[in-house]
């Protein structure tokens, strides 16, 4: 039990500092920082370089977001996740996990089938499309595996994954 224990609280910490990473970028990028931005596409730097105040907007409340799962991942391990039920929480950790590793492994099968030549695109942001295809859509399914694995291990002893 105490092996079960300790493994649930690695990964639900993984999984919530992967997220809290996940929303420093974004709030990084709303303050004004440019490292990495060229890797979302030109449109998206475009955007970044003329600081409009509602894109900065959405930039941030991205980052607010990407905290979601975070302080979710974290209620599964710790006494103030109590005042959720313990299956609420699992289930919310665990869905928001299945829909970010589909929208990762989404954006990756479509750029894959563009690699292959099944699909035809118009015009395509070189930068953008590898950007995403080897760091942004992988992000997301690393980042949604975890908070898969972060709800099955709680709900396999409840009763000792949230003390």
């Amino acid at each position: 039990m105490a092996s079960h224990r300790s493994s649930t609280v690695r990964i639900a910490y993984a999984a919530t500092g992967w997220w809290v990473a996940f929303a420093a970028l974004s709030f990084y990028w709303a303050a004004g920082g440019t490292i990495g931005v060229s890797t979302l596409g030109a449109g998206i730097g475009a955007l970044a370089a003329e600081r409009e105040p509602w894109f900065v907007a959405t930039v941030a409340a991205t980052g607010v977001l990407k905290l979601v799962p975070a302080v979710l991942a974290l209620s599964l391990v710790r006494p103030w996740g109590d005042r959720l039920p313990s299956r609420f929480r699992a289930v919310a950790v665990g869905g928001l996990g299945v829909l970010s590793v589909l929208y990762g492994a989404v954006g990756i099968a479509a750029k894959l089938l563009v690699l292959v030549g099944v699909v035809t695109p118009g015009g395509i942001d070189a930068r953008g499309f590898w950007g995403h295809l080897l760091v942004w859509d992988p992000v997301w399914v690393l980042g949604g595996a975890l908070l898969c694995a972060a709800a099955v291990r709680s709900r396999r002893e409840p009763s000792e994954a949230s003390h």
